[in-house]
Parts: C-alpha cells; sequence; structure tokens
C-alpha cells in the first residue's frame, strides 16, 4: 500500500527530550498505567502451546482422512453421497462420541442461523438426509452407530471409546440433500445461457475439530465459516456426461472425462506461462468437447494435507489453464471455468492470469502454494474460497475481479494453511487475508490496478488511515475479539476485514517494521501451517519473534476499539533562540498510543523528521522533543503522512 508505507530509517535528529507534565483534558482519557499494563492473552500458555506462540512439548491434533462418492442428479438438484472418514485421535483423551458438523441444515426453516441476519438463504430445504452411519474399529466389522442430529451438529455415539494417543476407527456415512437455489452465499445453483452452474461446498458430513482449547468445538454453523481437521481426500462425483467438474486438487482420470484434444491442451497448459484453452466458448455447445454424448461421468479427485474440498458443475463452462511457477522450482496449474456470457479480455478472459500472479506473489512473499491445482470457478457466490478452488462473481470484470480473485485465493494461506477457527476468529482469517492482499495489489502488473481499495479494505475509498478512524469512533462497532457471528452485519467488513487488516499494517509499517515484521509473518506461516493457531498464538509469536512487548497494542486494537488522538501542542525556541534548536511539545490525548514522525518545516522550507517512539507515553501524557537545528521554525506536524488512524488531524500542527 503505497500511501500506507513510510520508512522506519527516517532522519533522526533527536538531540535530547525532556518530560512536560503541563496540565490538560486528556488526563481523563489516556492514563498509560491503563494502556500500558500487563496484557492478559485471551488462551494462557500450556504444555500444549508455548509462551512463545509455538505449538508446546505436548502439541497433538487430530486428524480426518476421507474417501467420498457422490452422484449429482441436475434435474432434481439432488445430490447423494457415501463417505468413510479415517478419524485418529491424537489426543489424550478417550472419545465416547464423535460430532460432525452439517452445514447444508443451515437451508433449513428451523435452523439457528434462520434467526439471524434475515438474509441467508433465500430458498429453504430439508437439509440433509442421513441415512446411515456405521463405525469400523479397525477390524473390518461395522456396527450400526447411534446418531443425534441437533441443529448443524450430528453427534454420533460410539459402541466402544476411541483409545487416546493414535486410536483410529472408520466412520461410514449415507446422506443426500436438495442443492439450494440460487442465492449468492455458500452453495448455489445458478442460470447461464448454456446451461445452469452448481456450485457445491459444505458438501459432505465434515468431522468437527476436536483440540486442546475446548475439547469437541461443536459452534454451529449460523452464518460464519469453518473449523475443520486435516487429512487427505479421494473424493468421486458423478454427474451426467454432458456436464464438466471443476473440484479442488488433482484430477486423477482425465482419460476418462476429457476428450484427446482437451488432454493434450491441459498438458501444453502445465508448461506455459500464457493462457491456453482447454474448451474455448464455441466449444461449449459442441457435443464434440465431451469424450461421449449420453449417459454418466464420473470425476476422481484427490488433494492430499486439506482442510475440505468443493466442486463445481456445469455442461456451460469455458475451461482455460496456465502454469504457476512457485518456489524451489516447483509449478501447479491455474485454471478458470465460467460461461461464455462471461468471457472476453476486459472480464474472465484474463481470470487465470490474475489467478496466477496473485498464487506466483502469495507463494515468493509468504509461503509456498502447496497443492497440485487452484481453480476460479465463475457463478452467482460473489466471492466464496475453499482449498484449491474459489467461487467468484460471473459478474465481475477488470480491477474488481483481479481484487476479488486475488482475495478468494488468498484464503488458500489464511485459514486453508494456517487453520484459524473462523467460527469464532474471524478477523484471523478474512483480515490476515486483507492485509496480504494490501502489497500483492501493488505488485500485480506494476501496480494495475493499485492501491487496493475495494469494499473488504477501504469502505469508501478514501485515505484508509482515516477510514479506519471513523469506524472505531463508532461506538457502536465491536471489538476484533469477539465471537464472529455477534459481528452485525453492518460491521463485518468494518471490523473484520478492514480493521484487522489495517492493524497488520500499522504492525508491519508504523510498529515493527518491514525487516523484522516479513520474516517473523513467514516463521509464523510455516511453524501454524496445517495446524490450529489461536489468537493468543500470534500475539506471541509475533512478539517473541520480533522482539517487541506489544500488549499495548493488542488491548487497545484488538481487544478494544481505543482511538488515537496526538497532537502538537506548542513550538518554541529552545533557550528562546531558534539557532539552539526547538523544543517541539506533543500530547497523547486518548487512549491508543501508537509510534509516529514529527515532521518540522523551516522557514527556508527544508524539513526534518523526528521518529517518537511509543515508549514516550509509558510515563507521560505530553512531551517535549528538543530537535536541532539553526533555522526558525515555520511549523511542526505530527503524523504527516496520515499514516495513522488519528481522530483529530486539525491539532496535528502547531506553529511558533
Amino acid at each position: 500500500m503505497k500511501n500506507l508505507t513510510l520508512s522506519l530509517a527516517a532522519t533522526l535528529a533527536v538531540l535530547l527530550v525532556a518530560p512536560a507534565f503541563a496540565a490538560d483534558s486528556s488526563r481523563a482519557s489516556f492514563d498509560p498505567a491503563q494502556t500500558f499494563a500487563p496484557y492478559s492473552y485471551p488462551q494462557p500458555a500450556t504444555a500444549y502451546r508455548s509462551a512463545s506462540g509455538k505449538p508446546g512439548p505436548l502439541f497433538w491434533q487430530n486428524r480426518a482422512d476421507y474417501q467420498i462418492k457422490a452422484t449429482l442428479d441436475p434435474t432434481t438438484r439432488l445430490l447423494r453421497g457415501s463417505e468413510a472418514i479415517t478419524y485418529t485421535n491424537h489426543s489424550p483423551d478417550a472419545l465416547d462420541v464423535l460430532w460432525l458438523q452439517l452445514d447444508q441444515n443451515r437451508y433449513r426453516k428451523d435452523a439457528r442461523g434462520a434467526f439471524t441476519d434475515g438474509k441467508f438463504p433465500t430458498e429453504f430445504t430439508d437439509g440433509y438426509h442421513i441415512d446411515s452411519v456405521e463405525v469400523d474399529d479397525g477390524s473390518g466389522h461395522l456396527q450400526k452407530a447411534t446418531w443425534t442430529i441437533s441443529d448443524t451438529r450430528m453427534q454420533v455415539q460410539l459402541p466402544t471409546a476411541l483409545k487416546a494417543r493414535d486410536g483410529q476407527l472408520h466412520l461410514h456415512i449415507r446422506w443426500s440433500f436438495t442443492v439450494p437455489g440460487e442465492f449468492g452465499g455458500r452453495m448455489d445453483v445458478n442460470p447461464s445461457k448454456n446451461g445452469e452452474i452448481f456450485e457445491i461446498a459444505q458438501w459432505y458430513p465434515r468431522m468437527a475439530v476436536y483440540d486442546d482449547l475446548r475439547g469437541w468445538d461443536t459452534a454451529p454453523y449460523l452464518n460464519s465459516e469453518f473449523y475443520l481437521e486435516y487429512g487427505d481426500f479421494d473424493y468421486s462425483v458423478t454427474v451426467p456426461s454432458d456436464m464438466i467438474v471443476a473440484g479442488s486438487g488433482e484430477l486423477l482420470n482425465p482419460e476418462d472425462v476429457l476428450t484427446k484434444t482437451e488432454q493434450q491442451r491441459l498438458e501444453q497448459a502445465r508448461h506455459s506461462d500464457t493462457t491456453v484453452m482447454i474448451r474455448s466458448a464455441d466449444e461449449v455447445t459442441q457435443p464434440s468437447s465431451r469424450p461421449k454424448q449420453d449417459g454418466t461421468l464420473t470425476w476422481h479427485f484427490r488433494m492430499q494435507h486439506t482442510r475440505d474440498v468443493a466442486f463445481g458443475a456445469s455442461k456451460a463452462y469455458v475451461w482455460d489453464a496456465a502454469r504457476m511457477n512457485l518456489p524451489a522450482g516447483k509449478t501447479a496449474l491455474a485454471m478458470s471455468f465460467y460461461p461464455v456470457e462471461s468471457a472476453g479480455s476486459t472480464a474472465w478472459g484474463r481470470a487465470t492470469e490474475y489467478l496466477k500472479s496473485s498464487t506466483e506473489y502469495f507463494s515468493k512473499q509468504w509461503f509456498a502454494y502447496p497443492w497440485p491445482v487452484a481453480i476460479n470457478e465463475a457463478g452467482t457466490a460473489g466471492g466464496m474460497e475453499y482449498p484449491g478452488i474459489t467461487f467468484d462473481s460471473k459478474r465481475a470484470k477488470g480491477g474488481g475481479l483481479q481484487g476479488l480473485i486475488a482475495h478468494e485465493i488468498g484464503h488458500s494461506w489464511f485459514p486453508m494453511i494456517v487453520g484459524s477457527n473462523e467460527r469464532r476468529d474471524a478477523w484471523m482469517d478474512e483480515g490476515f487475508n486483507t492485509f496480504i492482499d494490501v502489497y500483492e495489489a501493488d505488485n500485480f502488473n506494476h501496480g494495475e490496478y493499485a492501491p487496493k481499495r475495494d469494499s473488504e479494505y477501504a469502505p469508501h475509498k478514501g485515505n484508509p488511515a482515516d477510514e479506519i478512524a471513523k469506524v472505531i469512533a463508532d461506538q457502536d462497532a465491536p471489538p476484533l475479539l469477539i465471537g464472529a457471528d455477534m459481528v452485525p452485519e453492518k460491521y463485518r467488513h468494518p471490523i473484520t476485514y478492514f480493521k484487522s487488516a489495517f492493524g497488520l499494517v500499522l504492525l508491519r509499517e508504523q510498529i515493527i517494521g518491514p525487516e523484522r515484521f516479513d520474516p517473523a509473518f513467514r516463521r509464523y506461516i510455516a511453524t501454524w501451517a496445517y495446524k490450529h493457531p489461536s489468537p493468543s498464538d500470534f500475539f506471541r509469536f509475533m512478539e517473541s519473534d520480533t522482539g517487541e512487548d506489544l500488549g499495548w497494542f493488542w488491548r487497545g486494537w484488538f481487544e478494544h476499539n481505543w482511538q488515537l488522538d496526538l497532537a502538537v501542542q506548542k513550538v518554541a525556541p529552545v533557550g528562546g533562540h531558534w539557532s539552539h534548536g526547538a523544543e517541539i511539545t506533543v500530547a497523547n490525548l486518548d487512549r491508543l498510543v501508537l509510534p509516529a514522525t514529527l515532521e518540522v518545516t523551516y522557514a527556508d522550507g527544508s524539513k526534518q523528521q523526528v521518529r517518537v517512539p511509543v515508549e514516550t507515553w509509558q510515563q507521560h501524557r505530553s512531551y517535549i522533543v528538543r530537535v536541532a537545528g539553526s533555522q526558525p521554525v515555520k511549523s511542526a506536524t505530527i503524523d504527516p503522512a496520515h499514516a495513522l488512524p488519528d481522530a483529530n488531524r486539525a491539532n496535528n500542527t502547531a506553529t511558533p
């Protein structure tokens, strides 16, 4: 973000600083003892999670591997499936029951989530029909299990408790549900010129997480997203032969579901930095673009080390692809699937280019993309992310499409790789992802669409610092450390996305500096890749790895919506003579504190900058900064670049 960047190597010219204790109204709001009090982390350090923010010596995490077979009937919109879950209990506890997530029950009229914001869904269904649940403890003998469904959760009572520390069982479930219609959310069926597009997500019963923080984490699915165990997926989807399936992971049987021409083009794309058409717009209506003209085809996919899989299916897809160049000489495929009405160089014709560029950038900057394929799929969903595939608006174009694709594939890092709990801490997902988007926008095609200023970052397209200052001045705005489903829709983007992201920008650009922040953030990602960090793990890790005590920032920015009001109160010559330098009285008038730049402008037009560290305010509410110089001072300004969310800029400048 160009206008947020301020070098921490700004020229420092402080000769001497001295405290000033002039009485002012700030004493009623800013209390150094409160702002800088020892910080109490939301989660305690234990043998499972260390005080350094890393997994502790006794850290454990359970695992869920899936084998799924599903059949989609587009006429009735019925999706029927069976799955075998291999569940491994690495915890120190024997488990008498298992909990699974049944997100499709969110579409029932009596779902708890139907009584929240009233907008999702627009079409109700009967939710899941569970036909059977059976358990195999490894002996090969299936035993019927008893299950209880409660809203979007299902508890399975085990015939025999699953042993602690590496106990394993196989859970078999048969199920079906009707795919909801068009509503623009997590799953839908939406029309296009050449046929309906199915976007299928949260589509199979999924294991809930059992962790050291809460045991079974059974937060119901209201509107907030996911918290899932990691494992390997092997899944097959059977559809009519005229449909194409775009699925998470690697397609294992292209010879069964693609024509020879399409197979050749796909191989060509694996070696091409420019987009290769796998199925052109002209070919969409040609029967010859499918290997057979009747019956069904089964698409077989595999994805390893992931939390989830999703897929799209339609006979209307245009399909293109290109190679992505990843660190250490590795490559992967970027692919886009979209209807003909979304094609064109101003729209989805550049989608694969956008996907390739953003994935390569995130991989180089933060952590290598780990899966063989990344997919954009076009439909009604305005933007929704799953491992290896994103559902993006088929109507998006230009910079809006580029920003959307970058943001959604950015979720591959948060929370698909770094598996934070979106059901409870959405800011660690949306905010962190929006943060990395800021710099991706600057990087894409020499800043073609930069700076990032969409609704997920700066709602009013003004200066980001000024915009977030307005948000946190709203007394009804919730803090970041609050349950995800407790955030009203009005504040979801301003707080969960914007404030969280801007907090990381402040950490990187103003508080820590890129030279320390970037390596620490990379190590945080690598340390918690395919694991479940808590807010405290992040706080502790960044403190330990950057060498900063940041409790004052976690308290003011994350735990509260404290405001910042820095001021310059007086400018005077030292001892009455400018030749001795200048005395600049700066003050902190509200409860949030941040390091800041003080800029002194001299009568001859020259300028000098002094860095005022956050420690200035540990004992003082106002402070005299003595600045070397021999010229008369024309003015002094705190935060001249408007990089900080100052609530009142009218008091930021003073003259002698």
